[in-house]
């Protein structure tokens, strides 16, 4: 019988206009191609982006959500300056909660989910052999949030989401270090092992120490926040 092969990864949908604004903003924010003060003007923003205002106005307004731009009376939106000692109080949070989903998968899965961790997983490796960034950014958020559902947890799950959230395009600059996302599949399965064994002290370590991972990484892809 001639084996089944794995599917190939579905292609990434194409981001709208307002997604790639904030997405490309975020980026350069987190890099310090746009530093701190520099006002987000909607309608250069539109001429280099050549699309209306609307769009981005509404990702000026998502960036604003997450913290990366403050409203101020009379200057517009503004970028806020971010340090390495702020970005380290967030990252601690984020890998206490993400320990504490990990641990409670792996207390409390119902045996019939695992296969949607596995099932996250495999999405996440097939995008990194594809060397798909863009797709595996996608496929890493679509692993975690599997954890956090297996949780059981719904308003621990919540926290956890608005928080990843904050920390949104830090976690997308990561994937652009060298070996980043292959190094991230290597840290998904020491972690899908462990929930699967039903090791909640594992999963939790191993989880907080992915995370601190990450937080490292974004500092080799913009040095003025390393730690």
């Amino acid at each position: 019988m001639q084996s089944k092969k794995p599917a190939a990864p579905k292609q990434a949908k194409k981001p709208t206009s307002t997604e790639r604004i904030r997405i490309t903003l975020a980026d350069e924010i987190v890099r310090g191609l746009i530093g701190p003060g520099v006002v987000l003007d909607e309608t250069s923003l539109a001429l280099r982006f050549a699309v209306s205002r609307t769009p981005v106005r509404e990702a000026i307004r998502q960036l604003e959500a997450i913290g990366f731009v403050e409203a101020r009376p009379h200057r517009g939106a503004v970028v806020p300056h971010f340090t390495p000692e702020r970005l380290n109080e967030m990252f601690l949070v984020m890998a206490e909660l993400e320990a504490l989903c990990a641990k409670m998968a792996a207390q409390n899965m119902p045996d019939d989910q695992a296969a949607h961790l596995t099932e996250a997983h495999e999405a996440c490796r097939l995008r990194a052999e594809a060397e798909d960034i863009p797709g595996y950014y996608e496929a890493n958020a679509a692993f975690h949030e599997v954890i956090y559902s297996l949780s059981g947890n719904a308003f621990l799950a919540d926290v956890t989401r608005g928080v990843r959230n904050r920390l949104q395009p830090f976690r997308r600059a990561q994937f652009s270090s060298s070996g980043r996302i292959h190094q991230s599949i290597l840290e998904h399965a020491a972690l899908v092992t462990a929930i699967l064994a039903r090791d909640p002290e594992a999963a939790a370590q191993l989880a907080r120490d992915h995370i601190q991972v990450v937080r490292a990484s974004v500092g080799s892809v913009a040095p003025a926040l390393s730690n």
